[in-house]
């Protein structure tokens, strides 16, 4: 049983026990109910405590049981709230550092609520796309007020328990604890003070008004409706917290329930609840126990202090963890610093970071010229250019200085792991670290697993970058790991649309319409279009059959290499980022279809997009054959947190699996019809046509 039943006197104590945040799963409401009867029929108990073991009042649903048939078995949430209220005897919860979603609607059936200083309060259920489904939009603006309320539930944020605690006129607490330490013992004596008081006071029987009524509630619609752009949750818990103050309130518990569920089948709760899921399952690898042991990582050094090394360093900064920042000349030493400094300066100047923090991360860098320098470093990661002979000669040089058992760490972008690897007597300790610009802005790591990376290097990596707050998803070794790899085909279809007849712009409009944060030439021009630009030149050389659209070295030839330069795909003006569309790229490219004797036509949006998103798809397909990686949700956290997919949509995969696999092979086949298209591209990857024969998904 995950729910605890002890006698205290004449107190029942029922204790949640379901680790680790005692998520509200059948076993842990059945003891509940159970616990309830057996102090009901006890003559001797005059009231009952609910509290929960651990760290944790209760983190609310169970996520094991989310989707499951388990989730709705008997006693639901609702039956159990329904038994606390209907309890004869006094029921007191007595919350503690979480109390949320679930764990916080239980406590608003209980009929007295105690809690410690420092509990966070929430009711997140909109970060999964669903508003709160056991009476939380129905109680909490009844206990706190509506205004209050609805911030938190629109929100989905915690709020520590001292500060509602001071919410005029709240009935959300009848006390605050001294401390969690005595929080068991205060709760125990409300109980007996409270155990002869009849009727039994109950939340639902507070009123729920609002002083200006409709004018609020349509100004918190105008709100809600500017920041929510994609998602349909926020607005329908404007509408649940309205029916609180205007319905009785069993008719706001129908209304509440029925909006619940019919968000439960949109696509946009289906992505978030995906994205919550494979947010936890990146971490974990199948061949790495959870046990593994981790190496001791306590100080880091990183050679380069251009862009991507700056970022990196600030990571580490950020978190408490010195850095040794090593470069070949103090001119690009002191520019690297100066960044980083800027970086900060900016932050304080806005607000975000106080001087004194600011101060204490800029003493844990310190700068040198020398390698012997970073010796007893215990991570060193590399952001040299992207070139094998220039990794070989930092590689060669690190065997060399870098104390036994460090981890040696590489931030290519697109090169053989396994290679550089080889320039060592150490391939064990060797990892990439492939970090996305600007590094200490993007949540994306991809942890890349060489042949023969060490397993307690793997389980140390993944822990430092939950440390430095990354998201990290470990790819195997090949060209572009699974990001770029996957954004090359992105890439060569939109140079195929170029050519067929669509303008940069247009392309860009179709896909930043159906989500995107930029469409690929917008891309191409903040990150360099001369990067692109060797990239190509490489395949040229390696894959000399492969078809590519001749768009992008054409602007290169021009010197157009996006934003650096003033000028790529689009125009800007000195000091802005706005992209203005260029005539000079558009006549370029119109040039280019006549001399190809191509006839452009009319292409649209939704072929610009399908096009654009299930190349993919396929390449990703290919991806998951190849074991590069684990599981298809893992390239979905790639692609929502590194590249600007639309978070509602749910990744690359996900997207696919709502569309439709056998839609999406349909699409496919009708592209490789197209003679200025690459047929042989168009061919669905062996994984994606084995699912389709067999009527599955990539995320079953």
């Amino acid at each position: 049983m995950s729910a605890e039943y002890q006698v205290h006197g004449d107190v029942a104590v029922i204790t949640l026990n379901n680790p680790p945040v005692n998520g509200l799963g059948y076993d842990t409401r059945k003891g509940i109910t159970d616990g309830l009867e057996r102090a009901n029929a006890d003559a001797a108990i005059k009231a009952i405590v609910i509290t929960g073991a651990g760290k944790a009042f209760s983190g609310g649903a169970d996520i094991k049981e989310f989707g499951t048939p388990k989730a709705l078995q008997e006693p639901n949430l609702l039956s159990v709230i329904l038994a606390v209220e209907n309890s004869a005897k006094p029921v007191v919860a007595a919350m503690h550092t979480i109390a949320m979603g679930g764990g916080l609607e239980l406590p608003l059936g209980c009929h007295y609520r105690i809690a410690a200083p420092g509990c966070k309060i929430a009711l997140p259920e909109v970060k999964l796309g669903l508003i709160p489904g056991a009476g939380g939009t129905q109680r909490l603006p009844r206990a706190l007020g509506v205004e209050p309320a609805l911030n938190m539930i629109v929100s989905g944020e915690p709020v520590p328990s001292e500060m509602l605690a001071m919410v005029p006129g709240q009935k959300l607490f009848d006390k605050m604890a001294k401390s969690a330490e005595t929080l068991l013992d205060e709760a125990l004596a409300l109980a007996r003070e409270k155990a002869d008081i009849r009727p039994l006071p109950l939340v639902r029987n507070l009123p729920a008004k609002h002083p200006q009524g409709d004018a609020y509630f349509q100004f918190a619609r105008n709100m809600v409706k500017g920041m929510a752009k994609n998602f349909p949750a926020p607005a329908k818990c404007v509408d649940a917290v309205e029916a609180a103050t205007k319905k009785k309130f069993d008719d706001g518990m129908v209304f509440e329930r029925e909006i619940f569920i019919n968000l439960m089948w949109t696509p946009e709760c289906r992505a978030l609840r995906h994205l919550f899921a494979a947010e936890r399952a990146a971490s974990k690898i199948p061949d790495v126990p959870e046990d593994t042991p981790k190496r001791e990582i306590k100080s880091v050094a990183v050679i380069g202090a251009g862009t991507m090394g700056g970022g990196i360093t600030m990571n580490f900064l950020n978190a408490g963890i010195p850095v040794k920042m090593l470069e070949m000349k103090q001119e690009a030493l002191d520019r690297g610093i100066a960044t980083i400094r800027k970086n900060y300066e900016a932050q304080v100047g806005k607000g975000k970071l106080k001087q004194d923090k600011y101060e204490q991360r800029m003493a844990l860098l310190s700068t040198t010229l020398n390698y012997d320098d970073l010796k007893d470093a215990d991570l060193v990661i590399e952001a040299v250019f992207e070139e094998m002979g220039v990794k070989e000669a930092v590689f060669k040089k690190l065997d060399e200085v870098m104390k036994p058992g460090a981890i040696l760490a590489s931030n290519t972008s697109t090169l053989d792991v396994n290679k550089i690897a080889s320039f060592t007597k150490r391939p064990q300790d060797v990892v990439g670290l492939h970090f996305f610009s600007p590094a200490n802005v993007m949540k994306l790591l991809e942890v890349v697993r060489g042949a023969k990376t060490a397993k307690d290097v793997l389980a140390t990596v993944m822990s430092v970058a939950k440390t430095i707050k990354k998201t990290a998803v470990v790819s195997g070794v090949c060209d572009g790991f699974i990001g770029n790899r996957m954004i090359e085909q992105y890439s060569r279809q939109a140079g195929f649309l170029l050519e067929e007849g669509c303008t940069p712009a247009q392309v860009d409009k179709a896909i930043e319409k159906f989500g995107f944060a930029m469409g690929p030439f917008r891309m191409g021009d903040l990150a360099g279009n001369d990067i692109g630009w060797a990239i190509r030149k490489r395949r040229y050389q390696e894959k000399p059959g492969m078809k590519y659209s001749k768009t992008a070295d054409l602007l290169c030839e021009l010197g157009r290499f996006g934003q650096k330069t003033g000028a790529g795909w689009y125009d800007y003006k000195p000091g802005k980022r706005d992209a203005i569309p260029s005539q000079l790229v558009v006549d370029m490219v119109e040039k280019h279809r006549k001399e190809m004797g191509i006839t452009p036509r009319k292409i649209s949006d939704e072929e610009i997009v399908q096009r654009l998103v299930y190349s993919l798809v396929n390449e990703a397909a290919h991806i998951l054959e190849e074991g590069i990686a684990s599981r298809a949700s893992d390239i979905d956290m790639v692609y929502l947190t590194g590249y600007g997919f639309p978070i509602h949509r749910g990744g690359p995969m996900q997207y696919a699996d709502t569309v439709g696999l056998f839609n999406v092979a349909q699409s496919m086949k009708r592209f490789a019809q197209n003679p200025l298209d690459d047929a042989q591209f168009w061919q669905p990857a062996p994984l994606l046509a084995r699912l389709v024969a067999e009527g599955k998904t990539f995320n079953g």
